[in-house]
Order: C-alpha cells, then structure tokens, then sequence
C-alpha cells in the first residue's frame, strides 16, 4: 500500500536516463553497509523490500559481490530507477528489479528462501498492522539460519530523542495518523514474535538505528 507522505518523507531528484537521487540514501548507504559487512552473509540470496531509488542495493551488491541480490519496490517510477542505477554500475550480481507491496498479506509467497533481507526505512512509512504483516512476511522468506536488517529512525523505549524527529514524526501523523515513528522496543517484540531472534541494535548515524535480527537453524 502507498499512503499519503508529507514532502519530507522521501525525497528524490530526478536525473538523466530515469534515474532519481535521494540525498538521504546517499547520506546512509555506507553506513548501512558497514552493518551489513558484519553480520550478512558472505554468499547466497539477498533481497532487499522497498529498494527506493537503487542507490542502496548498487553500494550493497558491490560490498558484497558473493550475495545475488533482488531488489524491490512498488513505485513504478522508482523501478524505473532501480534499474537504471544498476545498468550504470555494470553489476551481474543485481537482478531486475520486482514489484512488490511487502504489506500484502502473503507477499512471500512467491518469494525466498533468501539468506539475507534488507529493509531500510520504511517502518515509519506505514502503519502498525502494515509494519507487523512485513515482518511476518519476513520471517516467512528468511531461510533458516538467515539474517534481517532493518534499518529506520524509532522512537527508544516510547520517546523521541530529538527535535528533528519529533518534527517530522508530527508531520508524518499529520499525513496519515496511521503511519509516524514505531518504539525500538515493540519493534524488537514483532520480530520475536515472528519468529526471528533480534540479535542487535546499532546506533547509527542521524539518531537512525539498525536492528539485525535472525532467523533460528
């Protein structure tokens, strides 16, 4: 599903051939990299949900060139993107990009087993029950043995730690009162209950956090 964002939410640029540019994807991929390195898997399958404008999955799938990975998304212009970001970097290891609406009951149906999944901020973008349903979905694709990473801004423990996140979680509920900032502790429980093992937390930069989580053997 795509809900009404404020202009804030995801900014993107366009640029020549179809592609878009997010300055925030630009600000975190390394960063979001970096957990990546240490955590993912060296080889196998890796999908990544809501893939935006393809800025992320080109630094990942060159980080990690033993992963094949499938990029996602359910905004055609954005796919459009995608896939013209991957043609520019020559990657072999990136498959066309897919639609997919991760909050569709069953969406992993069709999808997985993959050894890696990625997510990277969304959560705040949907609502509680949409946010749930992904991540059930999640633990469903996972291999055993794989590994989540899920990256957003939260609340800590039912607070938000700045001004510039309570501004734009303001902004975000006054979009949609459904949708705005989920509390890193209640997110921690949806994985548990999902049946992934939440394995760390890693503080990131902006105030954003990064949270692994894997599913057992």
């Amino acid at each position: 599903m795509i809900r009404k964002l404020p202009p804030t939410a995801s900014v993107a640029d366009p640029q020549e051939s179809g592609k878009l540019h997010a300055p925030a994807a630009a600000r975190n991929a390394d960063a979001i990299c970096a957990v990546l390195l240490q955590h993912a898997p060296a080889t196998g399958r890796a999908l990544e949900i809501a893939s935006g404008t393809g800025q992320h999955v080109v630094v990942f799938a060159r980080a990690l060139p033993g992963l094949h990975w499938q990029p996602t998304e359910i905004d055609p212009a954005r796919r459009i993107s995608i896939d013209a970001h991957v043609t520019e970097a020559g990657l072999a290891n990136v498959a066309p990009v897919r639609h997919l609406d991760a909050s569709a009951p069953d969406w992993h149906a069709d999808s997985g087993p993959y050894d890696l999944i990625v997510l990277v901020n969304l959560l705040h973008l949907i609502s509680d029950a949409e946010g749930r349903q992904v991540l059930n979905g999640v633990a469903a694709a996972l291999a055993p043995g794989g590994v989540f990473v899920l990256y957003g801004p939260f609340k800590r423990s039912g607070e938000l730690i700045s001004e510039g996140d309570r501004r734009f979680d303001a902004e975000l509920r006054g979009a949609d009162p459904l949708i705005g900032y989920k509390d890193d502790l209640e997110v921690a429980g949806w994985l548990g209950n999902s049946g992934l093992e939440p394995a760390h937390c890693v503080g990131m930069p902006a105030n954003n956090l990064a949270l692994v989580a894997r599913k057992p053997a």
